[in-house]
């Protein structure tokens, strides 16, 4: 993987390897394809402990870097995940709130590493691509949820 020309780094607190594997138990293309220990002690750490993660999320590169609890993740960066049908939104979505994850609106939750995740039926970037009385409608039916139904959406969209 490091011979991808850009790589998204997530910080992690100190199990960045718990992430990667999660991610590569719950996503399609997504793998885990290199651990990195401590050379060395450094001020969160010491010799031998998981220094960095490689992995691919759906085919994305990603390096997890376990840089203690410093800094904490927000809503400012998320994963989006763009589903076909109401399944696999339930499938993405029960996987990361069941594993220790949180519910948020709109189709957006997070994991129990603090990383939000947009789990979004095309069903409802579609409405909203078209612009008009669809996109309002299923706009205004998305506010009212925390994980999206795919049919209430298609039904604020035929109005």
């Amino acid at each position: 993987m490091q011979n991808a020309k850009n790589t998204v780094c997530i910080w992690y607190d100190n199990d960045a390897e718990g992430a990667a594997r999660f991610y590569a138990e719950t996503f399609p293309d997504t793998v885990v394809t290199g651990v990195h220990r401590a050379p060395g002690d450094y001020p969160s750490g010491k010799e031998g402990n998981v220094l960095t993660v490689e992995f691919t999320v759906m085919g994305i590169p990603c390096i997890g870097l376990n840089g203690g609890p410093a800094f904490k993740h927000t809503e400012a960066f998320s994963m989006q995940v763009a589903t076909d049908d109401q399944a696999e939104t339930d499938r993405y979505w029960n996987a990361i709130v069941g594993n220790g994850g949180e519910e948020s609106m709109c189709g957006w939750c997070r994991d129990k590493w603090g990383i939000s995740w947009q789990i979004t039926p095309r069903a409802l970037s579609e409405a909203m691509q078209e612009g008009g009385d669809k996109a309002k409608r299923a706009f205004e039916a998305m506010m009212s949820m925390k994980k999206i139904d795919v049919a209430k959406i298609e039904a604020a969209v035929r109005g």
